[in-house]
């Protein structure tokens, strides 16, 4: 370690101040002189070698009893390496306005709260690190990755204002991080490379309004598995690459409130992922899809322009909707549009959309819904399924219009009783069997079970149309009661 005497004005005083946790201010001029972008040419007199930081941070010069040390520099220009790699660290670290020469190591350091304040720095490892306070990286930018991969922190993570730039791998490499806090990266905060949070836990929960995160060839933000309370995306958020989101664990709310989300296949990746109220309400549509696949939220809020033209629903449940836009949210034509953006056919989707309006006493939108369904499956059919398929929807709606039915029987009632009561048919036997009636005779061919008596006492001559129409009458009753036997069966049969 360095002697007293072998230190610099700027280190003298540092040392000196550091038992009194006084602050020490090396900025000079004009405020774009302190500037720390130009820290490489800040000269003697704010220059502080990171050896003497260190020997400081790692407890060196004592305080007296009684005295709160702090170590609490601005404008510095730090040249070597601030290594406090396992450290024990049992006070305040804070540097303000400095520059680094080379990224500060914390790895499996045990400190206080430590703040980069507006600083530029080429990176800070401080994976496996316990911090009992806050860790403040605010308004700093860094020219490397911040690495918090296991790490713990009792306090908040403050990144507000932060530029972090890896673009070549990932700007803030924190899988398994574990907080007590929250984690802010509010507007300003800016992610040139991915965001990895895989696995953390964040019960304070994250908030990044107005952030940037930028990173087209891979994901902005990688979250998988992430346990959080709270995850706002909102007022302007914006991510280049997917936001993945898979198997995470969010028990109050994730919002995207306002954001806009870009990805050249998939936006969003929010499969298996379990959520208490998911808004997805973005300035715009998304560019590239939603995969919603396995996911449950116990209230979903949109709105009308919400969606990408692909949505994955597949397995994707909810318990209520809300809209954003009121009673269109529960327009049914809106809704079923909705769950055709799944590619492929998937029944699930749709039985789950129907549940929901029986749910809020919307019976009638709920059959709709399951009609539009038979209507998607009826495309993946072979042809003659295809034609049976067109026959039940032409006469019962596929059970869920039976009154269709009726409206058949009444139209072809109409004419077998216009067209058979301007002839006069041949009794099967004279003199015996009831008076003919073109009303009750065209019942008795539509009905296929039972009998009225007429269609046994009276025929036509060979050939002629009336003769033809009863034919088409007898096979249009067995048709519709069939269609009406088989639709009814499957709008009862759920699965």
């Amino acid at each position: 370690m360095l002697s007293y005497e072998e230190m610099t004005p700027p280190e003298r005083e540092l040392w000196n101040a550091f038992p009194e946790g006084r602050l020490v201010d090396l900025r000079v001029g004009a405020p774009d002189e302190n500037d720390p972008a130009e820290g490489p040419g800040w000269g003697p007199e704010r220059t502080l070698r990171a050896a003497v930081v260190t020997a400081l941070a790692r407890g060196a010069n004592t305080a007296p009893p009684g005295a709160v040390t702090a170590l609490r520099v601005i404008g510095a220009r730090i040249t070597g390496r601030l290594d406090l790699a396992g450290a024990e660290i049992g006070h305040l670290l804070r540097f303000e306005g400095c520059w680094f020469e080379e990224g500060p190591s914390l790895d499996g350091a045990a400190t206080r709260t430590i703040g980069f304040v507006g600083c530029q720095v080429p990176g800070i490892d401080a994976a496996l690190a316990s911090v009992e306070g806050t860790l403040d990286l605010r308004r700093s930018v860094l020219h490397g990755r911040l690495s918090l991969m296991r790490a713990r922190i009792a306090g908040e993570l403050q990144l507000g204002g932060a530029v972090l730039s890896d673009p070549e791998g990932w700007a803030l490499f924190a899988g398994g991080l574990v907080m007590e806090g929250g984690v802010f990266c509010r507007r300003g905060f800016t992610a040139h490379g991915g965001i990895r949070l895989l696995g953390a836990h964040l019960p304070g929960g994250l908030f990044m309004e107005g952030a940037r995160l930028d990173n087209p060839d891979g994901p902005a933000l990688l979250a998988d598995n992430a346990v959080a309370q709270t995850l706002v995306f909102s007022q302007g958020f914006t991510a280049t690459g997917t936001v993945q989101l898979r198997g995470a664990q969010i028990s109050d709310q994730l919002t995207f409130d306002g954001a806009f989300l870009s990805g050249a296949d998939m936006a969003l990746d929010c499969s298996r992922m379990r959520a208490g109220e998911l808004h997805f309400t973005p300035a715009a549509a998304p560019s590239g899809a939603v995969d919603l696949r396995g996911a449950h939220v116990s209230v979903l809020h949109d709105g009308e322009n919400s969606w990408p033209g692909v949505v994955r629903l597949q397995g994707f449940d909810y318990v209520s909707i809300q809209s954003e836009d009121g009673l269109r949210g529960y327009d049914v034509a809106r809704r079923v549009e909705w769950v055709r953006r799944e590619p492929g056919y998937a029944p699930q989707p749709y039985e789950q959309l129907a549940s929901w309006y029986r749910q809020v006493g919307h019976e009638d939108d709920a059959r709709k819904v399951l009609l539009a369904k038979q209507r998607h499956r009826r495309g993946t059919l072979h042809p003659a399924g295809r034609v049976w398929g067109q026959l039940l929807d032409a006469l019962v709606g596929y059970g869920y219009r039976p009154w269709l039915a009726g409206v058949w029987i009444l139209a072809l009632t109409a004419l077998g009783t216009a067209v058979f009561g301007g002839e006069t048919p041949k009794p099967v036997q004279t003199g015996q069997g009831p008076s003919f009636n073109a009303f009750v005779y065209t019942l008795d061919l539509l009905i296929p079970i039972g009998g009225l008596g007429q269609r046994t006492a009276w025929y036509w001559p060979d050939g002629s149309l009336s003769q033809w129409l009863s034919y088409t009458l007898i096979a249009a009753g067995w048709l519709l009661t069939t269609a009406v036997v088989a639709g009814v069966t499957r709008s009862l049969n759920k699965s």
